[in-house]
């Protein structure tokens, strides 16, 4: 009888990178059923894992939720710092910033609703933690502007204000895309966002033919 050939078996799937599926499977659960209608049930069956798995990486709802949040913040704070990199002089700089918050959130709906509205009515934690990704991405805005105005891009202003006046009216934009679609597509708004807000610090000779497609 001829020796049979041992059966490989596939090896576990490592602790990160179940964390990463369950994370990945939360990301549509809460985009698709917001933050008070998803369950932790959802969110299993989602990443095909169990209870237990996802208890020993989140111990609760929430955490995931901020997990999440803490995630896709990263990964947009990343893609405008290889941006702003890619350019030269500082309301180049700036710019290319802006546009790559525009782009991505226009091209993620998924990404924009978890973090500019699924969080709504969660209470004080989560303000807090909104407040935080807000004065990151401020500050990035602003040191930024700060080179412009010493190098003589744009004449002297509070870029603290500046850069918190531009997030606000980024947030406005597309909260309101949103909730009601329009405008359709957002990509149609985002290149007069992006030209409103540069005049704002009378930086108009910035302004391009083209916007740069962001990936």
């Amino acid at each position: 009888m001829a020796d049979r050939e041992p059966q490989v078996q596939p090896a576990p799937e490592g602790k990160e990178a179940t964390r990463q599926r369950i994370l990945d499977a939360a990301a549509e659960v809460f985009s698709e059923k917001g933050y008070h209608g998803a369950a932790v049930d959802d969110i299993v069956r989602a990443s095909q894992t169990s209870k237990g798995s996802f208890y020993f990486h989140f111990p609760s709802k929430q955490e995931i939720f901020f997990a999440l949040v803490d995630r896709l913040t990263a990964a947009l704070a990343l893609s405008a710092r290889e941006a702003i990199g890619r350019e030269h002089g500082a309301l180049a700089k700036v710019n290319a910033a802006l546009e790559t918050v525009l782009y991505t959130f226009s091209r993620h709906r998924q990404l924009a609703k978890i973090l500019l509205v699924g969080g709504v009515g969660l209470g004080k934690a989560f303000d807090e933690r909104l407040l935080t990704i807000h004065a990151r991405f401020a500050s990035l805005i602003k040191g930024h502007l700060d080179e412009a105005v010493a190098e003589g891009s744009i004449p002297p202003l509070d870029t603290e204000v500046t850069a918190y006046a531009w997030l606000g009216a980024v947030n406005e934009v597309i909260v309101r895309w949103l909730y009601t679609g329009q405008p359709e597509p957002l990509e149609a708004a985002m290149d007069t966002l992006r030209r409103l807000l540069l005049h704002s610090i009378c930086a108009e000779g910035i302004e391009r033919e083209e916007v740069r497609t962001k990936p």
